[in-house]
């Protein structure tokens, strides 16, 4: 008797199996006919040291019929046995075992008639299949349902636990009845396979037929575009194109789908042109990250000293966001706002930084914007769509990391067409810019590596989600001699270059300059003062081509000559005091100014008459100015029933409004009521709340510089402004008594009116 354990076998009785011929013999000996060969299943998971642990409990049992000439022996299966025991006496394993016979409670006819039913069930599955001749033969030569599963279990799926179940399971009816389910289910598995195989290759047909004639059409245009050079087609430019962008995959699938679009349609269709201008739009822009350079603080340093005067504060905040970039070695940062009057240098500066970092830069004014398309871009589906003013800039630049100035962020505005600031949001929010998308492109754009820089006149207009977005650098006001200082090293050096003059055909005299700044120009930028010094030079170059001399000098006393304006009228206070009239302090667009408040009291009903083209803020400042007056004079209450009370401040053409006029207003009123006249050497600036508290203001430097300007000694700021004068240069505080003040009543007594 020969004991042969196996793994994984399907092993039924009345089957006749093949084994190899090694696994039998002992030795050279060879196997006799009629041997017992008894079959032990092993465990899938056998543990413990003892054979009994290792193998399934029954197994079976079987006969050698003989030798074939592969050397393999055919073995028919017998019966099951059970397994009593497994020792191992001198290296040879002995079993004791007992026969284990089936149920026979099956039905013959039955069994041929369901088995019958099976194979023709395969033989239909197996129609289509490319095997299927050589597969029908293989199940036509099955006798019983048992060799058939036997044969087939490997393909089957069977595991080996279900494996030793099937064979364990002593009803020949029950054992049939689940071969004969693993059978269906695998029928249905591989007819789903099959369905599934057939239209993948009905698929890959179409794909590679698809593919052939494509390459057809390469090659012909190919060798069209050989034979033309300077007619070589759209299609394989753009193409082309696209593979070297370096595009994300959104962006190729889209490019690659408006490209088929393209060849599809050919140039006579009505939509060639809206399709090829995607293209150029999208291929043309910059898709791959530019690696970082580290950034010389240094020579950042010198480049702003070179092209600007002055200006520490924002230069050295400049700095502070250059050295973190470096250290943190990114393309942006901070989202800086740049505020102040016009001239003072915010996009200017902007145009160093990108010098600085050697990057380039690009301005996208947003001055009257008011659609949200023209930051967002139009839909395709709009005749005329374009991109936006944001990515039409990036692709302007021909890289992702420009240095990008968005000028004139106040003067937004909105109306039907959308909210362009708050399409600003998502530009310069770094959490959501990395995957900006354009309603034109209508795929994701990084934009995380650009830096982005604002500039604004004022940030009272600015929508606060918006302005939270930004850091505030406030941009001052020029002293008159910062001025000077930027006309001689700047403005007057560029002139010159415009119009040809080299150095010595110019000489331009210190009073002559001082006088331009003076006497034409009312701005604290210089912005104006540019323009003077190009009419200056471009005069001078006509005296010289006429011939009349070799160097032209301008003094004082010709100046006249080269400017064709008058001198502007600056508002300068006067020497005569009188009760009523007080002098004030403005912010304009131009910087600061000086204002008059002049008020009377007339005969009337105590009506309240406001002249001069005053705002709601500060019609409301003189109704407070009012209540505020009568409160500090209660014995003349029947004087305000019997009169009119006027209130003018002159220059009646020019709108004024804000919220620092209040202390004036009411100063004014109370010198009309105290007959005490207040010295228009002394000025003043704030808001003022029902109970006299003065209340804080903004624009200070420029306010100030206008002071000075005008010949003002003494000012008056309210007392949480105090901490603003470190921004106002010592040139100018200099020249200034400046007096902060609490309460209303502060500001009668530094002004006289009350003791």
């Amino acid at each position: 008797m020969i004991i042969l354990p196996v793994y994984n076998i399907m092993l039924l009785p009345h089957v006749t199996i093949f084994v190899q011929g090694d696994s039998l013999r002992k030795g050279t000996e060879e196997v006799p006919t009629g041997e017992e060969v008894i079959f032990l299943l092993r465990r899938r998971n056998s543990t413990g040291e003892e054979l009994e642990n290792q193998f399934y409990p029954q197994g079976v049992m079987g006969r050698v019929q003989n030798l074939l000439e592969d050397g393999n022996v055919a073995v028919q299966l017998e019966t099951r046995v059970d397994i009593r025991s497994i020792a191992t006496v001198d290296d040879e394993v002995q079993v004791e075992w007992e026969a284990h016979p089936d149920l026979e409670d099956l039905d013959p006819d039955e069994v041929k008639r369901r088995f019958e039913a099976l194979k023709n069930s395969l033989y239909q599955i197996l129609g289509p299949h490319r095997w299927s001749l050589t597969i029908r033969g293989y199940i036509a030569d099955w006798e019983t349902l048992d060799e058939g599963f036997v044969y087939s279990s490997a393909f089957l799926g069977v595991s080996c636990d279900e494996k030793y179940q099937i064979m364990a399971t002593d009803s020949r009816r029950e054992r049939f009845g689940k071969m004969e389910k693993i059978f269906y289910e695998y029928a249905q598995v591989l007819t789903v396979t099959l369905e599934a195989s057939q239209e993948q290759q009905e698929r890959n047909a179409q794909v590679y037929r698809e593919s052939a004639l494509r390459h057809q059409i390469d090659i012909l245009q190919g060798k069209l575009d050989e034979m033309h050079p300077d007619d070589v087609s759209d299609v394989n430019t753009y193409g082309k194109k696209i593979q070297e962008s370096g595009m994300n995959e959104t962006a190729r699938n889209e490019a690659e789908k408006i490209l088929r679009r393209l060849r599809a349609e050919g140039p006579n269709s009505h939509e060639y042109g809206m399709l090829t201008g995607y293209l150029d739009f999208i291929t043309s822009l910059s898709w791959k990250k530019e690696p970082f350079e580290p950034v010389s603080v240094k020579q950042a340093r010198e480049i702003l000293a070179r092209d600007h005067y002055g200006m520490k504060k924002v230069k050295d905040r400049v700095i502070q966001q250059l050295a973190v970039m470096n250290l943190n070695q990114k393309h942006s940062g901070s989202i800086l706002l740049f505020v102040g009057a016009p001239g003072t240098g915010k996009t200017s500066v902007g145009r160093s930084i990108a010098e600085a970092l050697n990057r380039k830069y690009v301005r996208i004014s947003l001055g009257g914007v008011r659609d949200e398309a023209d930051i967002r871009g139009h839909r395709r589906t709009y005749i005329g769509a374009m991109p936006g003013r944001i990515m039409d800039g990036i692709r302007r630049s021909g890289v992702s990391n420009p240095v990008v100035v968005l000028d004139e962020v106040d003067k937004l505005s909105r109306d039907y067409s959308g909210d362009p600031a708050s399409a600003l949001l998502e530009v310069l929010d770094p959490e959501q810019n990395f995957s900006f998308t354009d309603h034109y492109m209508n795929v994701p754009y990084d934009l995380s590596d650009v830096l982005f820089l604002c500039t604004a006149n004022r940030t009272d207009t600015i929508p606060e989600p918006l302005l939270n977005r930004m850091e505030v650098v406030e941009f001052s006001g020029y002293t008159e001699s910062e001025k000077m200082q930027i006309a001689r090293r700047h403005l007057l050096p560029k002139a010159m270059e415009q119009t040809g003059l080299k150095p010595e055909m110019l000489k331009l005299s210190e009073k002559a300059l001082r006088t331009v700044i003076s006497d034409y120009t009312a701005e604290a930028g210089v912005r104006n003062l540019r323009r003077q010094m190009d009419a200056i030079c471009r005069g001078a170059a006509v005296r010289l081509s006429e011939g009349k001399t070799a160097a032209v000098s301008v003094t004082e006393k010709t100046l006249e000559r080269y400017l064709d304006e008058k001198p502007i009228r600056h508002d300068r206070i006067g020497k005569a005091k009188a009760p009523g009239i007080v002098t004030g302090l403005a912010w304009t667009q131009a910087g600061g100014d000086i204002l008059f408040i002049e008020t009377m009291f007339t005969r009337g009903k105590g009506r309240l008459n406001i002249t001069g083209q005053l705002g709601d803020v500060m019609k409301e400042s003189v109704q407070l100015a009012v209540t505020l007056a009568k409160s500090r004079y209660p014995e003349k209450a029947d004087f305000f029933q019997e009169n009119d009370i006027h209130v003018h401040v002159p220059a009646g053409a020019v709108p004024k409004d804000g919220p620092s006029a209040g202390i004036t207003i009411t100063t004014a009123l109370c010198s009309l009521l105290s007959g005490r006249a207040v010295d228009p050497a002394i000025a003043m600036t704030g808001e003022v709340s029902l109970r006299g508290d003065v209340l804080p203001i903004g624009g200070l430097p420029e306010k100030l510089l206008a002071a000075v300007r005008a010949g003002v000694r003494t000012v008056l700021i309210p007392e949480d402004n105090r901490r603003d004068l470190k921004d106002v240069p010592e040139e100018v505080r200099s020249k200034l008594n400046i007096v902060p003040v609490r309460e209303v009543q502060e500001v009668l007594k530094a002004t006289g009116i009350a003791d």
